[in-house]
């Protein structure tokens, strides 16, 4: 009766690849798996020093970081990430969230962190895009692994309008000032994973990272893309 009215919601509501509108079999979701596989991995959370490490070198003290697939300009990954940004595609970022959970459950150092960061975004953007995609991202990751996403530490204190195409100068004085801390009594000792989508400069996750570790936290990063310039 199970399979019966799948099949029956299968026909009147067709669940298609967001990749290349192929029709998706029961263990698949957004994408078929020719399209995930077209989806460009870094490997990262096997690589210690690795490239989104080194990002942070000299700017702020990380401990790990890692990003799951190379973010490039019109490709499949950037209209996906479209479409979860500004298309009110949410089954996606959860899905993407689900995928980097996997991902970092490969990884030698997960265990250590207690729990998950997603970078805020200002109550004027939430109210206007119904979630924070990070927040998606992150439970989607916690859905995985099992570790805690702790959403109410970081907030953004002031509206940031959107920084495609900005500089890293510009990117860092838009950012500066712009994050704080609700409490520091339980954050001494603690080590978080902070979650974002897209790292491009690394101003945004730099300068929640300095605030959680002047905090007396450790910091780990975690973003779906790389935009490896």
């Amino acid at each position: 009766m199970k399979n019966l009215l799948s099949s029956l919601l299968d026909l009147f509501y067709p669940h298609t690849c967001d990749g290349c509108g192929t029709d998706l079999t029961r263990t698949e979701r957004i994408l078929c798996l020719h399209c995930q596989r077209r989806l460009p991995l870094t490997g990262y959370q096997h690589l210690h020093n690795n490239p989104v490490e080194k990002i942070f070198w000299g700017r702020v003290n990380i401990q790990y970081a890692m990003a799951a697939y190379y973010y490039r300009k019109s490709s499949l990954l950037q209209q996906l990430i479209y479409q979860f940004k500004y298309n009110c595609r949410e089954d996606i970022a959860t899905h993407f969230g689900e995928q980097m959970g996997s991902l970092l459950l490969q990884s030698k150092w997960l265990y250590e962190i207690s729990n998950i960061i997603p970078v805020p975004i200002h109550p004027t953007k939430l109210q206007q895009r119904g979630y924070n995609q990070a927040a998606l991202l992150a439970n989607g990751i916690a859905a995985v692994t099992g570790k805690p996403v702790a959403g109410e530490i970081l907030f953004r204190n002031n509206y940031v309008p959107s920084q495609t195409n900005k500089g890293r100068l510009h990117r860092w004085q838009n950012v500066s000032g712009t994050f704080s801390i609700h409490s520091t009594n339980r954050l001494n000792g603690q080590h978080f994973l902070l979650i974002d989508d897209v790292l491009t400069t690394g101003a945004t996750l730099e300068a929640c990272s300095e605030l959680l570790i002047n905090a007396g936290a450790t910091v780990s990063i975690s973003t779906l893309a790389f935009a490896n310039h």
